[in-house]
């Protein structure tokens, strides 16, 4: 085991359960300046690497969803700048002392970025948090920056890892509303179709029957026009959680969200996709109270179809408007 060291500890989610182990530390390890795979290689074979209480030294070992996956980091790795507190206003849907949840406005950023290192969301949670160095937040449910909705935040790195188990056993759900060219048929269903990275741009992702195992639950909740063409507000629930899930598999059935410019078309009547992280249900992971937060339609979405003028913003009002 690695002298003077960093503990890294995290929990196996559904895309690690589909690569190597060297790759799972790559993707995970973010907090190393350009993990290669050679160096995690390395770490693997020194030792450094523990699933479940175990030494694994084989670099293509596979690790199964929900396994606790430790790391010893070498003091040595050169770690990438701490994000800094920066002064800015947050709609706080709850907050206590182990998590925090905040309904983020489209057009901000989550996290820092090698493009974008200020001016994101985790600056002001930060903030927010004070800057001592024990403040340690961890996003749990990430959004694009053109998605409106609902961000759940640990604020200790085992709360952190708590979440992950939660999520990971089905127990944390995610519903968004999305309005979409068109009108889903059936009304109700499922899309579950594998996603992956698209060769050709690997900002996008594609259906690919390579990619990553991938299901979403949706259900049509109204439906009427935006400017001229049809159109519908449609929940959906994520029963698992890929990088632009949503967004590709509306667009596989040919109902794109409204505004997509990666997997649809721009729209006049608003300027990003109408797509909203609209309520989080989940067992708080030390009072295990049971939580369930929503985050009203912002603006720019519940304008958007007509003739019903404005949408409602919650899906008890969506079921008692007159069709």
């Amino acid at each position: 085991m690695p002298q003077d060291a960093d503990t890294f500890q995290f929990v196996a989610d559904k895309g690690d359960a589909r690569l190597r182990l060297d790759r799972i530390l790559v993707r995970r390890i973010t907090d190393v300046t350009r993990l290669s795979r050679t160096t995690a290689q390395q770490w693997i074979v020194s030792g450094a690497v523990q699933v479940d209480g175990v030494d694994v030294r084989r670099a293509a070992s596979r690790v199964r969803e929900g396994a606790r996956v430790s790391v010893e980091v070498p003091a040595s790795a050169p770690r990438r700048t701490r994000p800094q507190a920066e002064p800015a206003a947050l709609d706080v849907v709850f907050e206590d002392e182990w998590l925090l949840v905040v309904n983020k406005p489209a057009g901000l950023v989550v996290h820092p970025s090698y493009k974008q290192t200020s001016g994101t969301m985790l600056n002001a949670v930060l903030w927010r948090l004070g800057a001592a160095p024990t403040n340690q937040p961890g996003i749990v449910t990430r959004l694009d920056k053109d998605t409106s909705g609902l961000v759940l935040i640990a604020l200790t790195p085992a709360v952190h890892a708590a979440l992950q188990r939660e999520a990971a056993a089905g127990r944390l759900t995610k519903q968004y509303l999305a309005v979409v060219s068109g009108v889903p048929r059936p009304r109700s269903g499922r899309v579950r179709l594998a996603i992956g990275r698209d060769p050709r741009d690997r900002r996008r992702m594609q259906v690919a029957a390579d990619g990553a195992p991938s299901e979403t639950l949706y259900e049509v909740l109204a439906e009427g026009r935006c400017a001229e063409d049809r159109c519908a507000l449609v929940l959906c629930t994520l029963v698992t959680g890929r990088t632009h899930q949503i967004r590709v598999h509306l667009a596989s059935q040919r109902w794109p969200i409204i505004g997509d410019r990666v997997y649809g078309t721009a729209h006049p009547s608003i300027a990003r996709q109408a797509l909203h992280a609209w309520k989080l249900s989940l067992l708080h992971p030390v009072t295990r109270q049971s939580l369930c937060l929503e985050a009203p339609l912002p603006s720019d979405m519940s304008g958007l179809m007509e003739p019903h003028g404005t949408m409602p913003a919650t899906h008890q009002e969506l079921q008692e408007t007159p069709e």
